[in-house]
């Protein structure tokens, strides 16, 4: 009897031991219950206060994994290993997740505080009636240079960074789009074309900078230039804001000839399996303060009409970071090329950071 006894009770602690081994291995994949909620957004995006707040305030425990391109998130997405709840794309990106069907339609009548949100960044191109994705940020792409080496109104254009005194100062962000992009804005082109004698003249003029070019690189640029290691950069808005605090001596321009206008919206990937916390995160970063706190933290543009009337004056009024009317004219959005000119321009960026070399 004592025999059977100890035969069950070993029993039970396996079934148990193993039961616990199970849930610890659905938590470390993403796949853990209801309460749980698996977000996929870019690397320091989000005022880590507020995934507390939002756990605080729901019940939900958040997952949070981060990535450092969107074709990187796409490709883990549609892979499907982790069943993300939300996931911040750019807007291009968003456009060819929809066309790939991996999100899901938003049912508006779950969302709060949408009408909190600028119409100037509601019903855009790429997704019309925000059908499947809600503003998140906004921003730029643009140029920040340290006064300590230039005075200001010295660079104020992308043609500025051919000039012979930038020799071995220049820090460009690692991204084909938006090298290509300063390639075809300098000439009057547009960041979406198609046209490959343009695409080509465009690379014969960057190849033509590459003296100039100290490197080619993604975030160490705001160490590069909190630390005057550099002069100057082609980077993004809210990247700019955060080396802008470091050090005083740096300062932000969107060039006159235009820039890339880039929205990063919260979708609900396909694959999600818990939509109920899904829209309650959204609903939360809907709310004006919550936006405002993330805004002032991270740096970047908030499409939150509301949350902008609870900022300070000095961010809300600086054109470098919201920008007038007229200068957004200038402004362009990047659209879904399709694989086979996303190959083009990939393949160019790559000859000239070899060219470089």
């Amino acid at each position: 009897m004592k025999r059977l006894q100890s035969l069950l009770i070993g029993i039970v602690a396996i079934v148990l031991i193993l039961l616990f081994g199970v849930r610890e291995l659905e938590h470390s994949s993403g796949m853990a219950g209801a309460k749980v909620l698996n977000i996929y957004n870019w690397g320091d995006y989000i005022d880590p206060e507020l995934l507390t707040k939002f756990e605080e305030e729901t019940g939900y425990k958040v997952n949070y994994e981060t990535f450092d391109s969107n074709e990187a998130m796409f490709t883990k997405i549609q892979q499907g290993g982790t069943s993300y709840d939300i996931a911040i794309p750019s807007e291009y990106m968003i456009q060819k997740m929809m066309e790939e069907n991996l999100l899901k339609p938003l049912d508006h009548n779950k969302i709060n505080g949408l009408d909190n949100i600028d119409a100037r960044f509601l019903d855009l191109s790429f997704d019309p009636g925000n059908q499947y994705s809600i503003p998140y940020f906004w921003g730029t792409l643009g140029i920040v240079y340290n006064d300590k080496f230039f005075d200001e109104g010295e660079i104020t254009e992308w043609d500025d960074l051919w000039k012979p005194e930038l020799k071995d100062s220049i820090m460009l962000i690692d991204g084909a789009r938006e090298v290509i992009g300063l390639g075809l804005d300098s000439l009057g082109y547009s960041l979406n074309s198609k046209n490959e004698d343009e695409l080509q003249e465009a690379f014969n003029k960057l190849r033509t900078m590459t003296p100039n070019i100290k490197a080619i690189v993604a975030d160490e640029i705001k160490m590069y230039m909190a630390n005057e290691e550099a002069s100057v950069a082609v980077t993004f808005s809210g990247e700019a804001a955060d080396m802008m605090y470091e050090n005083e001596h740096i300062h932000y321009v969107i060039p006159s000839e235009g820039s890339n206008l880039w929205f990063d919206n919260m979708v609900i990937p396909k694959t999600s399996q818990n939509e109920e916390g899904a829209y309650a995160f959204l609903n939360f970063m809907l709310e004006p303060e919550n936006a405002a706190q993330n805004a002032e933290y991270i740096g970047y543009s908030t499409p939150n009409e509301a949350a902008m009337a609870l900022l300070p004056d000095d961010i809300t009024e600086d054109e470098q970071f919201y920008p007038s009317d007229e200068l957004m004219q200038h402004l362009e959005v990047y659209e879904n090329l399709g694989s086979e000119y996303l190959g083009i321009y990939n393949d160019l960026f790559l000859e000239l950071k070899m060219y470089r070399k």
